[in-house]
């Protein structure tokens, strides 16, 4: 999987194009933190309706599908539950990150921006969730590119972790 970077600012956003905007919310988080509270922003408070009126609640294992054509570039943005704050782990961490790949798959979109589960509080550190995304993509080789939302100093940290994983795989791949 062929992995870009963007910094977590609207403008930022507004720079790429692409089918999906995949981000996560706590259940206890309000308002919306993160890619979230970028893309509420910019649809006019539509995830916080959402939130107000009990439809999407942040629960682990929910998915909040919004439409985003023609306010942000991208034609989809789903939200993740990740439970409770106090209760988000490697588990949650994982298990989110797989429903992220299952429903990017189900929907074939083989590239897509992405704001890592619990990444938008520093729930999880930058090099162990970039670990674990290895572990999840080698598994799963439907998608091409992803474009990681982070912060510039974690993204040198991720890329340089991704980059010696690559160069472990081909290391230990003779053929």
């Amino acid at each position: 999987m062929e992995v870009a970077f963007v910094a977590p600012e609207l403008r930022r956003l507004d720079e790429l194009t692409g089918e999906v905007l995949c981000c996560a919310l706590f259940e206890d988080e309000r308002p919306p933190l993160g890619v979230a509270s970028l893309v509420d922003w910019r649809l006019g408070g539509a995830l916080a309706r959402q939130l107000v009126r009990g439809f999407a609640t942040g629960r682990r294992g929910e998915v909040l599908l919004l439409p985003a054509r023609g306010k942000l570039p991208f034609d989809k943005v789903l939200v993740f539950g990740l439970g409770p704050r106090a209760g988000f782990d490697e588990a949650v961490y994982r298990e989110t990150l797989g429903a992220m790949l299952g429903t990017l798959e189900g929907l074939c979109a083989r590239a897509a921006v992405v704001e890592l589960p619990g990444r938008h509080a520093g729930a999880i550190d930058a090099s162990r969730a970039a670990e674990l995304l290895s572990e999840l993509t080698a598994e799963r080789p439907l998608h091409e590119a992803w474009t990681l939302v982070e912060p510039p100093d974690d993204q040198r940290r991720v890329a340089a972790h991704l980059g010696e994983e690559r160069r472990r795989v081909r290391r230990a791949d003779p053929g």
